[in-house]
């Protein structure tokens, strides 16, 4: 006797679809009301701080990276309203010093999502405030050029006149899905940020509780270190283009930047 097995298809992420299954998602993209993570019994048993964080606005997308509105942290991050089809927008910025190292950070153990992992210089959201959104690319890459700024100060101490907004170099858009357990995970077009710059670092202990910069060779001997864990996001960019890209930091990446076409990588 032969069985059947069905399949459940999440249905295409698309203004309409997102907004029937998600009355969560305000079709307002700055300003709108939201249910706050800090009165929410999921939450419970998680750092004060981290909760905090989780009300913030991230801007809710269809999947060719037009915003349909904005939703908290917390909803966007959920595995079942990811596995749904829930999609927001981020950034990664990867920062490099004056000797081509690249600054990584190993995410601290109050994070909610992806803890004690190692990463890129600074991963995080443009959210739905004045400045960070964004419709159209060149918008969009403005919106995260200024979130990323905000958030190396937040994350790792670095001043804003360290890392000047028109320094920040985009190379391209990656759209990616990873759990990070199974009640939390990344559902994201991610925009890929590259500068050099060499910074003061003041990490907060919150956020982030490792800090080192690595050359190429220094990166690929820590990924054959079992002991270490790192982002899947992080591990994706580095399958894929971060070698190529780092050996034209300083001749040649103009060819890679300003890619339209966003890379599925899911």
């Amino acid at each position: 006797m032969s069985s059947t097995v069905t399949i459940t298809q999440a249905p295409a992420i698309t203004a309409e679809n997102v907004l029937r299954l998600f009355p969560e998602v305000n079709t307002t993209l700055i300003g709108g009301a939201h249910n706050s993570a800090t009165q929410d019994n999921d939450m419970a048993g998680y750092d004060e701080e981290q909760i905090r964080l989780m009300d913030e606005v991230c801007i809710v997308l269809d999947e060719d990276d037009i915003p349909i509105g904005s939703a908290s942290k917390k909803v966007c991050h959920l595995m079942e309203n990811i596995d749904q089809g829930l999609l927001h927008r981020a950034f990664s910025v990867f920062l490099f010093d004056s000797k081509n190292r690249l600054l990584l950070q190993q995410r601290a153990s109050e994070k909610i999502t992806f803890p004690d992992m190692w990463t890129n210089t600074c991963c995080s959201h443009p959210l739905g405030i004045p400045g960070e959104t964004g419709v159209g690319l060149d918008a969009s890459v403005a919106g995260v050029r200024r979130a990323a700024v905000r958030k190396l100060d937040h994350e790792l101490g670095i001043k804003a006149s360290q890392v000047p907004i028109d320094d920040f170099r985009f190379l391209t858009r990656i759209h990616y899905k990873s759990a990070s357990d199974g009640k939390w995970g990344e559902h994201e077009i991610d925009y890929i940020l590259f500068i050099k710059a060499d910074v003061d670092l003041d990490p907060s202990p919150n956020e982030v509780q490792d800090t080192r910069y690595v050359s190429q060779e220094d990166l690929k001997a820590m990924f054959g270190d079992k002991s270490l864990k790192f982002t899947p996001w992080f591990k994706l960019i580095c399958e894929s283009m971060l070698y190529e890209w780092w050996n034209h930091l300083d001749s040649g990446l103009e060819k890679y930047m300003g890619e339209k076409e966003i890379r599925r990588m899911l």
